[in-house]
């Protein structure tokens, strides 16, 4: 398998209960009583954000604050899909020269995330097409 190739795996473990495992054995549930489908998109595209820019500008300082919050409008007609989707970065650095140079570095690692390296607003934002087939 290359080093690009993605998988993972759904077990049913219940009604409106699911398992998802990946190729490295790390599992997360979901389904009922827990996060919606929807809700992991919008928490994987608020994490790949995250993480793009926790990395450029944590290099610099710790951040005080760093919250990532996605809102959207789930539409149903025509098909159900999310529209108006906005990621919204809440970050503070603490005072003195560190900081400031974080504070400066932050919209470009926000821009960069989303124009070149955040592999699921890219995606999305591709429009990327999907088969479903039967095993």
């Amino acid at each position: 398998m290359s080093d690009t190739h993605r998988s993972l795996t759904i077990t049913r473990t219940a009604q409106g209960e699911y398992l998802a495992r990946n190729a490295d054995g790390v599992e997360l549930e979901f389904g009922a009583g827990g996060m919606s489908p929807v809700e992991l998109l919008m928490a994987a595209l608020a994490g790949c954000a995250a993480v793009d820019v926790d990395v450029a500008t944590s290099r610099r300082v710790e951040p005080e604050r760093f919250t990532v919050r996605v809102d959207a409008e789930k539409l149903t007609e025509g098909g159900n899909r999310l529209e108006d989707v906005v990621v919204t970065f809440d970050v503070a650095f603490p005072d003195g020269h560190e900081g400031d140079v974080a504070r400066t570095v932050l919209p470009r690692a926000m821009a960069v995330s989303h124009d070149r390296a955040c592999t699921v607003s890219r995606t999305l934002e591709a429009a990327t097409p999907v088969t479903m087939r039967l095993a």
